[in-house]
């Protein structure tokens, strides 16, 4: 408690919302904002940025998101927060790279992005600079993000479908927007966008270059010879229908994501995923020259 209000005692006031902190941490969790805002390979501190995001593009490094009023956002309002998270835009007017996952977290609502907000500002500030991107040009020219937007990019949150149930609804917000499986689930194009035929497909070039597999129901080369128990056990535990574990970046997800994850929300997680539509995507390693 003392941390905390030592944190609460650094950040502006007028900065708080009405947020609600104990659905704004089990949020935070489901959107793995630690994991990306939290180097910790380079042994920083808890989000305050500088984990190395290795893309096709260049190497992004994530941002300070501690509530510290000169370096993080502390200073950031309620407005500050939505546009950032729903519209790709700081406050002070750049476009962020889409490398920040704002085309999944458009989906997400007021209320659900300011209770994460609320928690947020309720972790310890930290006087951490933010690191560069190492991005080559054209790639690195924030000035074309509009463009990309334009072509790219619809803001909103996510509209339930009328003919699914409450559960399949439920599901599709999370694996859509809050947990945002997509972003890493998905093949790009030559502009980095996701291919939305191909979406949840896989990809032989995730996040740090590795594979990541296809979770369409296709029986052959996706998940749909799985059970409904052995897909809430991998998001619960990282166990494979084989008996192994996953490892890597979905270790990493499954531990500070799925696995804090309501058993509700898990199942409703593996009912939308078991009705989309099936692709055929079989994702094999590129090989070493």
């Amino acid at each position: 408690m003392a941390l905390i209000a030592l944190s609460v005692a650094a950040v502006p006031a007028g900065a708080f919302g009405q947020g609600d902190v104990g659905r704004g941490k089990y949020l935070f969790d489901a959107a793995g904002c630690a994991g990306c805002h939290t180097d910790k390979k380079g042994k920083g501190a808890f989000l305050a940025g500088g984990r190395p995001l290795k893309t096709p593009f260049g190497v992004f490094y994530s941002p300070n998101i501690t509530p510290d009023p000169g370096l993080g956002i502390g200073k950031w309002s309620d407005a500050d927060f939505l546009r950032a998270l729903r519209h790709g835009i700081a406050p002070d007017g750049r476009h962020y790279f889409p490398v920040f996952p704002y085309p999944s977290y458009t989906g997400m609502t007021d209320s659900d992005l300011l209770d994460i907000k609320a928690y947020i500002f309720t972790t310890a500030p930290k006087a951490t600079a933010n690191r560069p991107h190492d991005v080559p040009p054209p790639f690195g020219w924030r000035f074309l993000l509009p463009v990309w937007k334009a072509l790219n990019f619809a803001a909103g949150p996510f509209q339930p479908t009328a003919k699914q149930s409450v559960v399949w609804n439920r599901g599709a917000y999370l694996v859509r927007a809050v947990v945002h499986c997509g972003e890493c689930h998905s093949p790009r194009d030559l502009m980095g966008a996701i291919q939305t035929d191909m979406a949840l497909a896989g990809t032989a070039q995730g996040p740090t270059g590795g594979i990541v597999p296809n979770i369409t129901p296709d029986r052959k080369t996706g998940i749909g010879r799985w059970s409904k128990g052995e897909l809430e056990d991998f998001l619960d535990s990282g166990m494979l229908p084989d008996g192994d574990f996953a490892g890597s970046e979905m270790g990493e997800v499954i531990d500070q994501s799925t696995s804090r994850l309501s058993t509700a929300d898990r199942k409703a997680i593996v009912e939308y995923l078991r009705t989309i539509h099936p692709v055929v995507n079989r994702i094999a390693a590129k090989k070493k020259k």
